[in-house]
């Protein structure tokens, strides 16, 4: 019931991200047909791109909350990466019409006009869009939402672009130099398009099930507080992202003479451990292994009953070495 609400709330959100973008659009078009300018022309049409990204972000959200079935096994979530890697792709045909546009102009000239009007309207959707995206890159964290997160940081991006913008139409305005408003067009296409890199990047990242080294990092430094002297190793660790839920995989390493029940028990204490202290949704795919002779060399049970080799090394786990397969046994 819980993840209902949360999703609901997403969703409600994202819709009121999309009507506001339709209606900043509409502004900065305005402002555009009044003052001929091409930073605004160049405002806009990422403006086109905010709206998309929105309704897609909208869809995505919807899909992702979805029920896992026969054909979906682990969920819809991976849809919030797929839109986010169009979100991405938009932003830079964005980027190189803005680039285009100013271009031509540069060369060819272009007349402003009515620019004190143009500078008020302007300045006031990077307000707008700057407070919009704040609320939304927070709601995303709290939520563990990438669609919500990617959506505040391109709101972000824009009021930064919107800034650019409005600081070139002052300059024109006090000093009727004309190409500063194609050169900042240039430069808002260049940084719009860098940022279509980072998201696109991200996204494929998820989509490719990419190694999350902060994660791991953090499950690692979790199970070094609370690790216990019958949990020998952990290794073979694989965390997937599905929207806002996890799937870890990982092998615990346990005394070979444990019983099936204690080597269960203990292995459900881990998990259970895990999903007690993280604030996301968590699906669990673990493995027992027994231990070897050669495990002796890091095991820390005090008074093990068949010990064959001295112990040597306490083993801290980090993001790297709990992802990599059995290899942390010493030798004497």
């Amino acid at each position: 019931m819980k993840t209902n609400k949360k999703t609901n709330s997403n969703i409600a959100f994202q819709k009121w991200i999309a009507t506001i973008g339709i209606i900043l659009f509409v502004g900065k078009l305005i402002a555009w047909k009044l003052t001929n300018s091409d930073a605004v022309f160049s405002d806009a049409m990422e403006s086109i791109v905010n709206v998309i990204s929105a309704f897609l972000g909208l869809y995505s959200l919807y899909l992702a909350s979805k029920p896992r079935d026969e054909n979906h096994p682990y969920g819809h979530g991976k849809v919030e990466f797929v839109t986010s890697a169009i979100e991405g792709s938009l932003i830079s045909i964005a980027g190189i019409m803005i680039i285009y546009e100013g271009t031509n102009s540069l060369i060819s000239g272009k007349v402003l006009d009515k620019l004190n009007i143009g500078i008020w309207i302007i300045a006031a959707t990077a307000v707008i869009n700057y407070i919009i995206g704040y609320i939304s890159i927070q709601k995303g964290k709290r939520e563990n939402s990438i669609v919500l997160i990617s959506s505040g940081k391109h709101l972000q991006s824009d009021t930064i672009t919107t800034l650019g913008v409005v600081v070139s139409l002052v300059l024109v305005y006090f000093t009727d130099l004309v190409w500063i408003d194609s050169v900042v067009a240039l430069i808002l296409g260049v940084y719009i398009i860098t940022i279509s890199y980072k998201i696109i990047r991200k996204s494929l990242s998820g989509i490719m099930d990419e190694a999350d080294p902060e994660l791991l990092n953090k499950l690692a430094t979790f199970l070094n507080k609370n690790r216990k002297e019958e949990w020998i190793d952990v290794h073979n660790v694989k965390i997937q992202q599905f929207g806002s839920r996890l799937h870890i995989d990982a092998h615990l390493t346990l005394p070979w003479y444990f019983e099936l029940r204690t080597a269960h028990d203990e292995m459900e204490e881990l998990i259970k451990l895990i999903a007690k202290n993280t604030d996301r949704s968590v699906e669990f795919n673990f493995h027992m292994d027994d231990c070897k002779p050669t495990s002796c060399a890091i095991c820390q049970i005090e008074n093990c009953p068949v010990r064959q080799q001295n112990f040597l090394k306490k083993i801290e786990w980090n993001g790297e070495n709990i992802s990599q397969p059995d290899k942390h046994t010493l030798k004497n």
